[in-house]
């Protein structure tokens, strides 16, 4: 058997050989190795290969093992050629079998791997949101929520942002909140930001009532109220909310002036619906800050007192019920009633068609109210827009803020609009049907036109490690070894301008139940309002504000003074010419009270004689002939003066300034006049202690 299988491998190597068309070449049998083959490797091992295959195709098949002994002819070697072409078209069918094999299992894995790729989730944070109406909108919108440590892409927030939290944001993250908003959303600085404006533009910003912050402003709001003894005023806490702590007084002396209060003219005679009064929570969305994008949501809420108007008197200004339209405050009362058309509370759609009824311009009146908004929020425009790009630098491919805020705008009789103040985080609780209704619309508007799917976390997260990259390796990949600025530029492209034009372009198209009230058709005539309130918004503080009260007072006193003085001195003309006495004890006492009223008239005129030149004539020329007697010292501000100057001698001393000035001066090559009588100074100052003590 050995000797016949042995027999029939020439063949078969013959025959594959011939089938291979090398006629030339012949491989070695019984493991004749050639010069050539040990020369590589790679070549020794694939002739292993193919003589184990070999082997294999003439063993297998135990129907050709026993062959005649005469295998040399022609004939006998054909059914082994046969047999081995048809092995070889069977192992080309098996391979065929094993690629298609691999194909399918290649599509398999892909299928598999389609089906184990996760969907993408938006995230949104509201760990620090008290309000169930946000998730549930969330929810619909498919959105996860996420603790506050996490990559969220939304956080929903009931506080301001600070600083902090601001600068650890992400670019492809959204915040509910611009920092600086507090400008007009609290009630002292946008009192504040209003009555700057109002200096600035008087005929533009009448549409607040007349407003004092306490206790800057309690002098000025003291002689407003002497003079219009029949105003009624409101007293508001600077930082509440819901109706705490607000009450009405016809008398500001009752107030104390050391707390942080608000004061405002009461609207006496607002415009009332079937004998009540209400006002209006008109609710804005701004977009973005740079350029300025304002929204304003087409319906809201109509707050109505429970208790039927009357003017303010001395005996009603307790009644919270009649004067405040708080909803928090007149839920309480029995006599809150809960209807969409003669409610306590009511739809602005609902409202409207009343007006409507009573032949009123409604057009008018919104567009009016339009105003009021736009021009708040310009009255703060520059701490935002200033706010944002410190906050906000790497925010290229949307705006990392948007803000829902809530107007109280209240109608007098006249219908003219009056804004009573902006709530930053409006309430979002859904007590009443009336409530789901309108905030849970808004809320689904709102998130609707964030359009929060634009950003691709993964994107973005692998754009921000570009820039790392290319900013690390600027310069470094240079022949010449001059910085490569072309990575920098790469990375500055216009591509951000064009996300922002998709973004307002994708806000136009879904508004939903929102109007743009800015920009708009006439944004021209709010251009002047950029203008100034950039030029001047850090010019007007508390500070400034006390400042100018305490001298406008000190200069009206002065005045009284020097009337006063001048009246006593016209009579006691007249008394030592006509009105002689008979006792000369009296005329003597008279002569010497005379005498100590000149000279207190005197002291007047030397501490004010800095104010004005025409006060300066008038005083001096009252004191002519006591003009050389000497002032009297009083000993307590003297000894204040020495005190505060032994302060200043020991600060000086102790920061080692005359040092420092002496170092600047020797090296600036300073007159040597100067740099000696300072080095007197500091050898006195060594040797000697100062004279004053401290008291």
């Amino acid at each position: 058997m050995n000797l016949i299988e042995r027999s029939n491998k020439r063949p078969l190597m013959v025959e594959r050989e011939i089938e291979a068309g090398d006629t030339k070449k012949s491989y070695p049998i019984n493991n004749e190795i050639t010069s050539e083959s040990d020369s590589s490797a790679e070549v020794r091992s694939c002739k292993t290969v193919y003589r184990n295959r070999c082997k294999k195709l003439v063993v297998s098949d135990t129907s050709f093992n026993v062959l005649p002994s005469n295998d040399s002819t022609k004939n006998d070697r054909e059914p082994i050629a046969s047999k081995c072409f048809a092995d070889k078209k069977d192992d080309k069918a098996d391979l065929s079998f094993v690629e298609t094999d691999v194909e399918s299992r290649k599509e398999g894995t892909s299928i598999k791997a389609k089906k184990k790729k996760k969907r993408r989730y938006l995230t949104i944070c509201t760990s620090n949101c008290k309000y169930d109406a946000v998730r549930r909108v969330a929810a619909r919108f498919g959105m996860k929520e996420v603790t506050e440590d996490s990559s969220w892409n939304l956080y929903w927030t009931d506080l301001s942002v600070s600083v902090e939290r601001a600068k650890d944001m992400k670019r492809y993250q959204k915040v509910n909140h611009f920092p600086g908003m507090t400008e007009i959303c609290r009630k002292d600085l946008l009192a504040r930001n209003l009555n700057r404006m109002l200096r600035l533009f008087p005929k533009d910003y009448n549409f607040f009532p007349k407003t004092w912050c306490f206790p800057a402003d309690h002098g000025e709001a003291i002689a407003y109220a002497k003079l219009r003894r029949s105003k009624t005023f409101i007293i508001k806490p600077d930082t509440g909310c819901q109706g705490r702590g607000i009450y009405l007084t016809k008398n500001l002396k009752d107030v104390k002036p050391s707390e942080r209060m608000i004061c405002q003219v009461y609207v006496a005679r607002p415009f009332l619906v079937d004998g009540y009064k209400f006002d209006l929570r008109i609710y804005a969305l701004l977009t973005s800050c740079d350029p300025l994008r304002i929204y304003v949501y087409n319906d809201g809420l109509a707050r109505f007192a429970t208790s039927r108007y009357k003017e303010p008197t001395g005996h009603n200004t307790s009644n919270v019920f009649m004067h405040l339209t708080n909803y928090a405050v007149n839920k309480h009362s029995r006599m809150y009633v809960i209807d969409d058309e003669i409610g306590s509370k009511r739809k602005i759609s609902t409202l409207n068609k009343w007006f409507k009824m009573k032949d009123v311009d409604v057009d008018e009146l919104w567009r009016k109210i339009d105003e009021i908004i736009i021009k708040t929020i310009l009255a703060a425009h520059p701490v935002l827009k200033h706010s944002y790009h410190t906050c906000f630098p790497t925010h290229d491919k949307t705006y990392a803020c948007f803000e829902l805020l809530g107007f109280d705008v209240l109608l007098d009789w006249k219908l003219k609009p009056y804004l009573l103040e902006v709530n930053h985080s409006p309430s979002f609780h859904t007590d009443a049907q009336i409530d789901k209704d309108v905030k849970e619309g808004l809320l689904m508007s709102t998130f609707e036109m964030l359009n929060l799917q634009q950003c691709d976390k993964k994107k973005i997260i692998e754009e921000d490690r570009k820039r790392v990259r290319d900013r690390l390796l600027q310069g470094i990949n240079t022949k010449d070894g001059s910085t490569n600025d072309s990575t920098v530029g790469t990375t500055k492209l216009d591509k951000p301008e064009e996300d922002l034009q998709k973004q307002f372009k994708w806000e136009d198209e879904h508004m939903g139940n929102f109007r743009r009230i800015y920009p708009c058709c006439d944004s021209e005539r709010y251009e002047p309002f950029f203008k100034q309130s950039s030029i001047s918004v850090y010019q007007d503080t508390a500070a400034s504000r006390a400042r100018e009260e305490a001298s406008r007072i000190q200069k009206e006193e002065n005045e009284m003074k020097i009337k006063e003085q001048e009246s006593k001195k016209i009579s006691g003309k007249w008394s030592d010419s006509k009105l002689h006495s008979e006792s000369p004890n009296v005329t003597q006492k008279s002569t010497t009270t005379h005498d100590q009223d000149r000279n207190k008239c005197a002291n007047v005129s030397r501490r004010n004689s800095s104010h004005s030149n025409t006060k300066k004539q008038a005083i001096s020329a009252t004191n002519t002939s006591h003009s050389f007697e000497p002032e009297i010292i009083c000993e307590s501000e003297e000894r204040e003066r020495v005190t505060a100057l032994a302060q200043r001698d020991f600060l000086i001393k102790s920061y080692g300034m005359l040092e420092q000035i002496y170092m600047a001066m020797k090296k600036n090559g300073t007159s040597v006049i100067f740099i000696s009588i300072l080095e007197w100074k500091l050898d006195t100052n060594r040797g000697r202690v100062s004279r004053h003590n401290f008291a």
